[in-house]
């Protein structure tokens, strides 16, 4: 049955499709209209999450290339990694310490200010996976750490969307959705940067003029494979033919085997953004139900491929800017004689891409770029501080990878350092505590 649960939880599409079914059945909508919505948003975030799978696809084996061609080895950042690692100790755990994060985190939307609800279901079992593991290195365990671990989940799952909100409306132009998707803090760095580098005029990565004979690359599709093609090729060349053919691509020539990678990248980001749409067009008329009913003013907190379509240049200079903040990361690590974090292509496409979109629309080009390039930084560093209160798990080869995780884990852990599992039962609540004094002072400031 926990396992059921835990599966069952953990899944955005079935997540979001009960979501979107509650929220049409408070609004009383009819039987058809609530079938329609329902399956719609449920088939939507399996075509996103079908659009992911392909995207990795495509990514392992250029991170295979890279690290074989350039002859680099250290710790790889990837959560599915990871928590696959530590579910097998910690799965019972993980999986009350999700379901309690999950009622916290609707009780905190319903009391205080930040009403937001995190809806990334896969995301949620990473982090839930995170606290379990540090919580019982601090010494909690049974009911205590379900109850705790719950409680800072829910916190965690409540202040990450808060955190980037102020800038949604300059992404989406319009306030109906928030952001859930762990790196957070990230975002806003990207955010930040792009508004302290806009200078008098902003271009947007979606206003590039190119010449006329050039006019095709204004079609998405058609620039991003090319530019992956370009990229795919340098990595191929630089990991050499043997190895390719003997290793990665059953004997396709290695040339035609990286043009392939290249389209099949640009195909998952095609079906990524046509399943962005089709969950937008249902979920959030459908949560409307929630909100006016259940939790007022609430709002859904989506996965991070819910901003690509704003600015479709934006997440592939976002995703190179950021890679390129993992490289230089991976040269100071080395020169400083530190554990060294190898920029893993998926974080860096996923977390790169989405500050890429949140630093082009405060900063414009300049802003997706340095935007990017620091959560590529930040996301390559706060590893190195979070892997030691990850007990035992901190010296399997795999970390957590995305902004987050690395905030949330270290802040726990250092409690734990500090003052066992009393100290981190104090900063959860300390934390909870704010947030509410927080939101009656925001009341009582608009009597």
């Amino acid at each position: 049955m926990v396992e059921f649960l835990k599966d069952f939880f953990s899944s955005p599409a079935i997540l979001l499709g009960l979501v979107a079914l509650i929220g049409l059945l408070l609004q009383k909508k009819s039987c058809p209209d609530i079938i329609k919505g329902t399956i719609k948003t449920f088939v939507g975030f399996l075509v996103i999450g079908a659009g992911a799978d392909v995207l990795v696809s495509a990514l392992n084996p250029f991170a295979q290339m890279f690290q074989h061609g350039f002859n680099v080895s250290g710790v790889v950042p990837n959560n599915e990694a990871i928590v696959a690692l530590a579910l097998s100790k910690y799965g019972s755990a993980t999986a009350f310490i999700m379901m309690a994060g999950m009622v916290f985190n609707i009780l905190i939307a319903r009391f205080t200010r930040f009403k937001y609800i995190f809806l990334t279901g896969h995301h949620t079992l990473y982090m839930a996976c995170m606290v379990a593991v540090i919580l019982s290195v601090s010494g909690l365990h049974d009911g205590l750490l379900v109850l705790i671990g719950g409680l800072a989940l829910g916190i965690i799952m409540s202040l990450s969307p808060a955190i980037l909100q102020p800038f949604m409306k300059d992404v989406t132009g319009n306030d109906n959705v928030a952001l859930g998707h762990f790196s957070a803090v990230g975002y806003a760095l990207s955010a930040l940067v792009g508004k302290a580098v806009k200078g008098k005029k902003k271009v947007s990565t979606e206003e590039i003029n190119f010449p006329k004979g050039l006019g095709f690359l204004r079609d998405s599709t058609v620039s991003i494979t090319l530019t992956m093609a370009i990229l795919y090729v340098i990595v191929a060349f630089a990991a050499g033919k043997d190895y390719i053919q003997s290793q990665l691509s059953d004997g396709q020539h290695f040339m035609v085997f990286a043009l392939i990678k290249a389209g099949t990248f640009a195909a998952g980001v095609f079906v990524i953004l046509a399943g962005v749409r089709l969950v937008l067009a249902e979920i959030v008329p459908a949560f409307k139900g929630i909100s006016t009913k259940l939790v007022p003013n609430a709002k859904p907190a989506l996965d991070c491929p819910i901003v690509f379509p704003f600015a479709p240049n934006a997440v592939i200079i976002g995703f190179f800017a950021s890679f390129v903040g993992g490289l230089v990361s991976m040269l100071i690590m080395g020169a400083a004689g530190t554990i060294i974090v190898l920029p893993g292509v998926v974080p860096h496409f996923f977390t790169g891409a989405t500050a890429g979109v949140y630093g082009n629309a405060t900063g414009g080009v300049k802003g997706a770029i340095l935007g990017s390039f620091t959560n590529g930084l930040v996301i390559s560093f706060l590893p190195i501080l979070l892997m030691p209160v990850l007990g035992d798990l901190g010296f399997a080869g795999s970390t957590f990878s995305d902004a987050d995780f690395g905030v949330s884990g270290i802040f726990l852990g250092k409690l734990a350092n500090l003052g066992g599992s009393g100290a981190v039962i104090i900063g959860v609540l300390a934390v909870l505590a704010l947030m509410f004094a927080v939101s009656f002072k925001k009341k009582d400031s608009t009597k």
